[in-house]
Parts: structure tokens; C-alpha cells; sequence
């Protein structure tokens, strides 16, 4: 007798590998300092990038994070067993490392730069 699985498309390899990434930003192609306003389902994150290649971030926005905020962007998943590292992509939740645990947001639905920076 077979038994039958269903998986999300999100924890299937070739889903995450095939996936085109368009729709967001990797934080270490960003220069130090830049602004990101990040748009969830439930919250508004203010973003300032302190060191791209090391992920090191400052946030504001949702409930953890009332003022701003050292962290550390671990990248956007699924809520699902793959990360796309030191990346925020509309669709996928942002992961963050914050005083040893990882807070992981809702779906990102928009990403803006600050109107200084392009």
C-alpha cells in the first residue's frame, strides 16, 4: 500500500532554486546607511543597513522591535526549511537575529528605498 505526501511548493528544491528573485534586494549590494522601508502583512520596518556583506542591521517597526534596534538579517524564507541569505523579497517573511533568537515576520509586501537614495 502507498502512502501519499504533500509538501508546499516553498520546501520542494527545484521550487527555490527556479525561483527568479526580481522582487527584492539583497542587503550587501546596498552601501552603508542606506534606508529601506519594509512593508508586511501586519507591520512597517523601518530598515538601515550598517554593514551589507555581514548582514548587520538596525530596525524599527513591529511589535520586537519598538525603537530602533541592532540586528542581524538572516534573509527571507518561507517559514520553511530554506533561506535565502541577506535578502527581503515581497512574498517571503524576513528572518532576524535579534539577542539570540530569530523573529521571523509576515509576508513582506513592499520594499521602498528612502526618497534620497535611488
Amino acid at each position: 500500500m502507498y502512502e501519499t505526501s504533500r509538501y508546499s511548493a516553498s520546501a520542494i528544491l527545484d521550487t527555490w532554486v527556479n525561483y527568479s528573485w526580481n522582487e527584492g534586494v539583497q542587503i550587501a549590494t546596498r552601501p552603508d546607511l542606506s534606508e529601506l522601508i519594509v512593508e508586511t502583512r501586519n507591520s512597517v520596518y523601518e530598515i538601515t543597513v550598517i554593514d551589507g556583506a555581514g548582514r548587520e542591521i538596525l530596525i524599527r517597526g513591529g511589535k520586537f522591535f519598538p525603537e530602533r534596534t541592532p540586528a542581524r538579517l538572516c534573509g527571507s524564507s518561507m517559514r520553511g526549511s530554506f533561506l535565502k541569505l541577506g535578502g527581503i523579497y515581497a512574498g517571503f517573511s524576513m528572518e532576524i537575529l535579534f539577542e539570540g533568537q530569530t523573529i521571523v515576520t509576515s509576508p513582506v509586501q513592499s520594499i521602498r528605498f528612502s526618497s534620497a537614495q535611488s
